[in-house]
């Protein structure tokens, strides 16, 4: 029988209750050995201070008002201390050592409650807030505002605003709010996730690794962005490896997206996906170390944009909703030559709206087989056109090699049709 069955709950939840009281003194006491004036608190007053929480929560039992007045007493405590800690030090004075004498305070009356975990994970938090003081206040230089204004366009997006949309399917075509908003989630999420790598990777890592990551978040944007970039660069096999590496990426996406919102459908375009985007990646490795008339270092030049504007999301929604209703009338009137038809037209836009509007329409109105081959051909209609957008927005050079690359991605993506 080990040392915690034989132990009474109440005497494990005090020895929690001092324990992580003490951590959080002895955090306390190195502060204020190296304090210049003067420091509330050390490694005795903390644990006191814990249990006198878990005392009045003890004694409080189901009475919350007994626990409150206490609260409040020991913030008087702590406020008379903050009080002289300004008459000492004058304006630059900080609050931390009293925040983190309430917090104290709660997690004695929280292990006095049973919430062992809650209580741990408040001091685990408290630590590293306390500890990497130095480290947090240099984020606000290192991160600018607009990124921190995209991180809450994201949770706004995936916290906020999805939890509230109905889950009910409306009309003949049976479109469902939540599902339609969790798809543009999940695009949104990838798209993010791209995008913090980007910027992280900024000026390293080489104009390869900027392809790949760009052809995460959007291969036709990424296109465009590397063509025109090649103009000033001199390195057409280089930049043109880099478009061919973002369309490579763009099928591994395409397989990820799949695989969240219909595994069956995923798992028939596994094989052809991986080995398109494998063959793609390869290739694009191999011409960029193909000789260039110039060996100088070439500088991604990608500045990848918010993919997180709301607008942009609502817009995605309505055309994933409009692909939704096109794709279930192209099947009924048009059969499979019609979804094919419309596939390879949505390829010159985006492919992404199609694709999850496949996912929703798989297996009720369309056959499995249809609608992964109306994918296979969107995918290589909008490798097509991305080789035509390098040809016009680039060199001569890097243009021309970019559309046969492309070009010769999408004849072979259309292989899979032979099967499916």
């Amino acid at each position: 029988m080990g040392t915690y069955q034989w132990l009474s709950p109440e005497v494990v939840k005090i020895l929690v209750a001092f324990f992580l009281s003490f951590l959080i003194g002895l955090e306390r006491e190195e502060h204020k050995a190296t304090a210049e004036h003067y420091a509330f608190g050390g490694v005795r007053t903390f644990p006191l201070i814990g249990l006198v929480g878990y005392s009045i929560a003890l004694l409080s039992g189901t009475q919350i008002m007994p626990l409150m007045l206490g609260f409040l007493v020991i913030g008087s405590f702590l406020l008379l201390s903050y009080w002289r800690k300004l008459s000492a030090s004058g304006d630059t004075a900080g609050v931390t050592s009293e925040i983190s004498g309430l917090v104290t305070f709660l997690v004695g009356a929280l292990a006095s409650y049973g919430h062992l975990w809650t209580a741990t994970f408040l001091t685990v938090a408290s630590l590293l807030l306390l500890e990497l003081k130095g480290a947090l206040e240099k984020l606000p230089t290192r991160i600018p505002s607009d990124e921190i204004l995209t991180f809450a366009k994201f949770l706004l997006l995936t916290a906020v605003v999805l939890p509230i949309v109905p889950r009910e399917e409306f009309g003949r075509f049976h479109i469902s709010p939540f599902k339609t908003w969790l798809i543009v989630v999940a695009v949104s999420t990838i798209s993010y996730a791209s995008y913090v790598a980007q910027k992280l990777t900024k000026g390293r890592g080489g104009v390869l690794l900027a392809g790949f990551l760009g052809g995460a978040y959007s291969s036709t944007v990424t296109t465009v962005a590397l063509s025109r970039r090649a103009k000033t660069a001199e390195r057409p096999h280089l930049f043109s490896a880099a478009i061919l590496m973002a369309s490579g990426a763009m099928y591994l996406r395409l397989l990820a997206l799949l695989a969240l919102f219909n595994r069956p459908l995923a798992s028939t375009l596994l094989p052809s996906f991986l080995v398109l985007g494998g063959l793609a990646i390869a290739v694009s490795w191999f011409w960029s170390h193909k000789p260039d008339a110039t060996s100088a270092a070439a500088q991604p030049g990608i500045e990848p944009g918010n993919p997180l504007e709301l607008t942009t999301a609502f817009v995605f929604a309505l055309v994933f909703v409009t692909m939704l209703v096109a794709t279930q009338l192209a099947v009924t009137h048009l059969g499979k030559a019609g979804l094919n038809a419309l596939a390879a037209i949505m390829g010159i836009v985006d492919v992404d709206p199609f694709v999850m509007g496949m996912t929703q329409a798989t297996g009720t109105v369309i056959p499995l087989r249809v609608a992964a081959a109306a994918i296979v051909v969107a995918a290589s209609s909008n490798n097509l056109v991305k080789g035509i957008y390098a040809y016009s927005f680039g060199d001569k050079k890097t243009g021309l090699q970019s559309f046969w690359l492309l070009a010769g991605l999408a004849a072979v993506g259309l292989i899979p049709l032979i099967w499916l």
